[in-house]
């Protein structure tokens, strides 16, 4: 028990510090995710060497951050994840694992997981009316010109949902599919008019850090600097500081306060025992 407490309270720290540094930077240094990989591996070799017979319990750490290596790199590669949250996730993949027991520990990723999604989604959608609120004017502007632009693709999902809602008569369940893909194309235009008209920001070259997204390519001479998920490079804001002194950057949504929310009631769904009624 005492080595799940320990690990409980070291997470718990290291997510509360990573909370507040996205807050107020909108980053989360490195040393601060892979310092919580070398603490939680670590206490778990030692744990394994002096209190335990084995040293399962330090392998199914290694295990986990294997597991979580994985899922971060698909996370962030897939372009849902910055490269801050996905090293975040990388390294709770070494706390997570509370059991000796492989398959216990698979139950208790998917747990997590499962809260962690359902948050990072509710979080999602009060954060844009949050911002889409603040930001009115601008919101409804771009709404207008994103759901101009793409009715295309909402006559197109509306195809596909009749089509789809009709086989409903069939299979109950292939209805609300048809529902969802209905409901899908103005989601699509809701997201972006909120990105576009709540997340572009004009600031001054001297503020920007490593990892900042451009809103546009950037020329400069006959070099292109490309907008991309990788963010500005060190070089690249060398570069941009000496040409200009305001460019526009797209910011993201402080995303770590989902991962202090989700292991919390990780924490009590573990304590409480509830987690074995999901499986």
């Amino acid at each position: 028990m005492f080595e799940i407490i320990f690990l409980s309270l070291l997470a718990l720290v290291w997510i509360l510090f990573a909370t507040i540094q996205d807050l107020k930077q909108r980053e989360v240094a490195d040393w601060l995710n892979f310092s919580l990989i070398i603490f939680a591996l670590g206490f778990r070799f030692f744990y394994s060497f002096f209190a335990q017979n084995n040293f399962s319990f330090f392998y199914q750490g290694l295990i986990g951050l294997g597991i979580f290596l994985i899922l971060g790199n698909l996370f962030y590669y897939a372009h849902m994840f910055a490269g801050g949250d996905a090293k975040l996730l990388i390294a709770l993949g070494a706390v997570l694992p509370f059991s000796t027991i492989f398959t216990t520990n698979l139950k208790y990723f998917a747990t997590f997981l499962l809260f962690f999604f359902f948050i990072g989604s509710l979080y999602g959608i009060i954060t844009s009316i949050f911002l889409a609120t603040k930001y009115k004017k601008q919101f409804k502007k771009q709404f207008k010109k994103q759901f101009k632009s793409g009715k295309k693709l909402i006559y197109l999902g509306c195809f596909f949902a009749i089509l789809i809602m009709l086989l409903g008569f069939i299979e109950t369940f292939v209805f609300y599919i048809g529902i969802l893909l209905f409901i899908l194309p103005y989601f699509y235009i809701y997201a972006k008019s909120v990105d576009e008209s709540c997340m572009i920001k004009l600031i001054p070259t001297k503020n920007l850090r490593e990892g900042d997204w451009l809103y546009k390519d950037l020329k400069i001479g006959k070099k292109t600097i490309k907008a991309n998920w990788e963010g500005l490079s060190k070089k690249q804001i060398s570069l941009i500081k000496r040409s200009h002194k305001k460019i526009q950057i797209r910011e993201g949504i402080p995303f770590v306060p989902v991962f202090l929310i989700s292991f919390i009631i990780y924490l009590i769904i573990i304590k409480t025992n509830l987690w074995q009624s999901f499986w």
